[in-house]
């Protein structure tokens, strides 16, 4: 945590470029790393001024491979963590059937268990932080409680990082991104409204129905609040 404390003061004072603050993120990303016993690497995920989701600091070269693929596919924990403003935990990438295709994309990865969660700054999510491990249920319930302290500082300064007019001046790709969040959100308040079903189950719902029916979360959430969706039966 002694890494982890100064990783942060260095955060805070290197905000005032882009380019001083991806040095930051990367010693963010590391130290992250060290701190998560099992972790193969460690990410930091953001979304940019022009509302690309991209890897602004990562560990090596799997943590890279693996979060691209999830941007090309349009899927996976990560981004799941970030739109859902949730924790998202892969006990096994082989067994778990929420994201096939990216499952099958990282296949040959040396990537079994990951774990990640949303970077909320100002009520608004601004990306994930993310471990991974090439071990199957590498992660317990205190790297879970590890992970979710860390996230709520780390976003407090990524967020300030975060250029102010940036959702002023949104391009078409972030307000389609925010647009499809809050249809996840409206979408899962429908489910828990209709079933009596708290957060974390009305998600989990949705997510099976998009692994069941290999579409996306928004098209999900668009049967849901249609009322047409097998997850609402």
């Amino acid at each position: 945590m002694e890494e982890l404390t100064f990783v942060f003061a260095r955060l805070k004072g290197l905000l005032l470029t882009d380019s001083k603050a991806s040095e930051a993120v990367e010693d963010l990303a590391e130290a992250v790393k060290k701190s998560v016993p099992g972790s193969l690497g460690a990410g930091v995920s953001l979304i940019d001024d022009q509302g690309r989701k991209r890897s602004t600091g990562y560990t090596d070269d799997v943590v890279a491979a693996a979060d691209e693929l999830q941007y090309e596919l349009g899927q996976g924990p990560c981004l799941t963590a970030w739109a859902a403003e949730s924790t998202v935990q892969i006990d096994d990438v082989r067994t778990d059937d929420r994201w096939p295709l990216w499952r099958e994309a990282v296949a040959d990865l040396p990537l079994r268990s990951t774990l990640s969660i949303a970077l909320v700054h100002d009520r608004r999510s601004i990306g994930a932080l993310k471990v991974y491990s090439p071990l199957p249920s590498a992660f317990s319930a205190q790297d879970r409680k590890q992970l979710v302290l860390l996230a709520s500082p780390a976003a407090t300064l990524l967020g300030t990082a975060q250029p102010d007019t940036a959702p002023a001046a949104a391009s078409k790709a972030l307000q389609h991104a925010l647009a499809t969040r809050d249809l996840i959100h409206t979408a899962r308040g429908v489910l828990m409204e209709r079933h009596g079903l708290d957060a974390d189950t009305a998600m989990r719902r949705m997510l099976t129905e998009a692994a069941s029916t290999k579409t996306d979360l928004k098209a999900v959430a668009l049967s849901v609040i249609n009322g047409t969706a097998g997850s609402s039966h």
